[in-house]
């Protein structure tokens, strides 16, 4: 049997694909590369090039590999660009995702793991954020995978298909065997993006409005360490093959930190004192997402090891300069 891994050329599918393959699982992973690399994708592992929407290449896949478990990872994930372009996420993130269930429920595949946000709660107020608190999205990229999260609900109901929907707070850091890290160019993300400014490639860092109702007036993040959250994974996947029911975990250390004191970090991290400016609020940020991740450990049995945001911020770095050399030597 296969586990079939959507955007397993992209930074976070990616090292589910390294995690799958260190655990001795085939994998075959399906990208269209529009942000995911043919490199990143480890050796063993079977690359093919297309759209998740594709249903009969999906079913093709499914059958000719003996699928039985699909890591769904292929999405959009800019929140500023999805106000700019919610149909174009809508698109993406929920058309494309009907048509892959529906594949893998026609090919008889029932086990379904889905990568989903923390977005899906929007501005909770509350902290911690616990699996029960309201949902309302802030945005489309938000509502696009809350939108796939009720279309599994159903599914789960109707078929003989479960799934283990994972809402992810912010991801950050590199495989520590140094194989992949997020290489993404323009990522939008705070750590990757402080990483390029402290190496010289970005003139500043800016900071996205300083007047929330935070320690510092700064956005607070639960950071979680790439590898970490791939470990969850893997234990949702052991779950749902020894017969768990569907489930919805949040994956987060339950604390958070604000973005000025992520910053201080990656200087002190690098030792370089790079500039810094403050800009105006970005459309659909909330002021604070922390996770209360109790339900990941205690039903899926997962044991994150990774907490330490020196040591992710080490990480990116020492990526971004393996990333900085490929492109120079290549």
């Amino acid at each position: 049997m296969s586990v079939l891994v959507t955007g397993g050329a992209g930074y976070i599918g990616g090292h589910m694909a390294l995690g799958l393959m260190d655990a001795g699982e085939t994998v075959v992973v399906l990208d269209n590369l529009s942000t995911g690399f043919a490199w990143a994708v480890p050796a063993g592992a079977k690359l093919v090039v297309g759209d998740t929407g594709d249903a009969s290449l999906v079913a093709r896949l499914i059958k000719e590999h003996a699928i039985d478990a699909i890591a769904h990872f292929a999405a959009k994930i800019v929140v500023p660009e999805s106000v700019q372009d919610p149909l174009g996420y809508y698109l993406n993130n929920v058309s494309n995702a009907r048509a892959l269930i529906e594949a893998a429920i026609n090919g008889g595949v029932k086990t379904f793991i889905f990568s989903s946000t923390a977005a899906v709660y929007g501005e909770t107020g509350a902290e911690p954020v616990s699996e029960d608190a309201a949902l309302a999205p802030v945005s489309p990229y938000g509502r696009s995978k809350l939108m796939v999260e009720w279309m599994l609900e159903d599914a789960a109901r109707a078929y003989d298909f479960r799934y283990v929907a994972l809402r992810y707070f912010n991801v950050a850091g590199a495989d520590p065997k140094g194989r992949l890290g997020q290489s993404t160019p323009n990522a939008t993300h705070l750590i990757k993006r402080a990483v390029q400014t402290a190496l010289g490639l970005h003139s500043k860092i800016e900071i996205f409005g300083q007047d929330y109702p935070t320690r510092d007036g700064t956005c607070v993040r639960d950071y979680i360490q790439v590898t970490d959250l791939i470990d969850a994974h893997l234990s949702a996947l052991a779950y749902l093959r020894a017969g768990g029911a569907s489930l919805v975990c949040n994956c987060g250390y339950g604390h958070g930190q604000t973005v000025k004191e992520v910053v201080a970090v990656v200087k002190r991290v690098s030792g370089v004192d790079f500039p810094v400016v403050v800009s105006g609020r970005r459309a659909g940020d909330p002021a604070a997402i922390v996770a209360k991740a109790d339900r990941a450990r205690s039903v899926l049995g997962w044991k994150p090891t990774r907490d330490n945001l020196d040591e992710i911020v080490r990480q990116a770095l020492d990526w971004e300069r393996r990333l900085h050399n490929r492109r120079t030597d290549g």
